[in-house]
């Protein structure tokens, strides 16, 4: 029988945090889907854009899955309005004349019925199911409009040539206004086709999803020996969780993107004479809470000096606009729901860390107070955020500025709290107790960072 001390074998310092650096990378670099840079921007702005959401995703890796899972929701609409659209064609004329080529099948796939189970099934299933269809098809060039091409829309992958020139990226609703108006034709654009001009496939995402369960894996592992975890491994474990929700929600959207597909004007129209449809801002309707939270963000940007949610001429919001995606009320509520379940999820493996050994009690105070300050300040300043929105208070003078005045309070909390947290998980390295150096031996012949 192997005895507790023949299953255990030694690591070093090192070890410890190349392992967590190597696998918080992978999260952070890997897990965040930028949208489509403008043609005119130059290499050095694209690298500080993506420098930028990792550093967002670093600060506030919850705010990163709400952004995923408000653009997964949005793209089944998106996928839905284009099927319905092309759905109206008569069989025969599935392909149709695009700059002298075949091109473009639509059809509509049939909806699954049955019981509720199996059409939940269905739809968890669907994004698998569209993966393994695009890469092992028989079918050499199928344009069925999909939820990729979804994304890809969001993301800013059309954009309008008027004289063969850029002239604006499409969103989802131009790009079908457009194409109902007869001013375009319909982009001729197959899911390989997105996939190839994608830097990521189920390989490579499914290697950072196989380092973050080793992660997690190991860590049980410690447990289960009573083998002490280090408040770096705690740290970085809040970072794996998150991370599996957004690559799930992001699963079949295209990473790192650099080319937009151009979509080119037909009209007989002059370029002043292009218009489209305006996105209404009814002050009449009910807040809902994702645009709370939403503007809550934006406000916390704007005061940091960046304009991430603002429509742009040729690429997409960094973030998305704030009135460009229109989710139904129930729809929000859950995005709202699960933004503030994963803010509690965070802190919470955040707060367990606090029952550690710390090399002093300052650390550990500032631990656990930095740790519910992360988990709390999000829920306060949506509850004063969504009362003066309702109630339209902070359109009035005083007001605003003291509703400003308390979101960079919020922001100054919330920053503070998140940097501490990420230097006491490096300054706690310096006393380990000895156990701490202890592993489980079977999990180094797993495969891993």
């Amino acid at each position: 029988m192997t005895t507790t001390s023949e299953a255990l074998s030694s690591r070093n310092l090192w070890d410890i945090v190349s392992t967590c650096m190597l696998t918080l990378l992978a999260c952070v670099y890997s897990s965040v889907h930028p949208n489509v840079p403008s043609p005119t921007d130059t290499l050095v702005h694209i690298l500080l854009r993506r420098f930028g959401i990792m550093g967002f995703a670093l600060l506030s890796p919850e705010t990163a899955v709400a952004w995923a899972l408000r653009q997964w929701l949005w793209s089944r609409h998106v996928t839905a309005q284009f099927k319905d659209h092309f759905s109206v064609r008569r069989p025969q004329e599935r392909y149709e004349e695009h700059d002298n080529n075949q091109a473009l099948a639509h059809h509509t796939e049939g909806e699954p019925s049955g019981p509720m189970f199996f059409r939940q099934f269905h739809t968890l299933a669907e994004p698998f199911k569209e993966w393994l269809k695009a890469h092992y098809s028989e079918q050499p060039e199928d344009y069925t409009w999909t939820q990729t091409h979804s994304f890809f829309a969001l993301m800013g992958g059309f954009m309008l040539y008027v004289d063969g020139e850029p002239y604006q990226t499409l969103s989802p609703d131009n790009l079908l206004f457009l194409i109902r108006t007869g001013s375009i034709d319909a982009p001729a654009l197959t899911v390989r086709q997105i996939y190839d001009r994608s830097k990521g496939n189920a390989i490579s995402k499914g290697l950072v999803i196989f380092q973050g369960a080793w992660f997690i894996m190991q860590l049980l592992s410690r447990v289960i020996y009573h083998l002490d975890i280090t408040h770096i491994e705690m740290a970085i474990l809040a970072f794996v969780v998150l991370n599996f929700f957004s690559y799930a929600l992001w699963w079949n959207k295209p990473l790192d993107v650099q080319c937009p597909h151009p979509i080119y004007w037909k009209s007989t129209e002059s370029n002043s004479e292009i218009s489209f449809p305006s996105v209404s801002e009814d002050d009449d309707l009910p807040v809902s809470s994702e645009i709370v939270v939403l503007y809550i963000i934006d406000s916390y940007l704007q005061i940091g000096g960046v304009d991430a949610m603002s429509p742009r001429k040729l690429r997409a919001p960094t973030f998305d606009d704030i009135r460009g995606i229109k989710l139904q009320l129930w729809e929000s509520n859950v995005l709202t729901s699960v933004g503030f379940t994963m803010t509690i999820i965070f802190g919470g493996i955040h707060c367990t860390a606090w029952l550690y050994t710390f090399p002093s009690y300052q650390e550990q105070v500032l631990w656990f107070t930095s740790a519910i300050i992360t988990t709390c300040t999000p829920c306060i300043s949506f509850v004063v955020a969504f009362v003066l929105l309702r109630s339209r208070i902070e359109r009035r003078g005083s007001e605003s500025v003291k509703f400003t005045m308390f979101l960079r309070i919020c922001l100054v909390l919330y920053s503070t709290a998140r940097g501490l947290l990420l230097i006491l998980m490096f300054t706690t390295l310096r006393n380990l107790p000895s156990s701490a150096y202890k592993v489980v031996s079977w999990t180094s012949l797993v495969p891993h960072l």
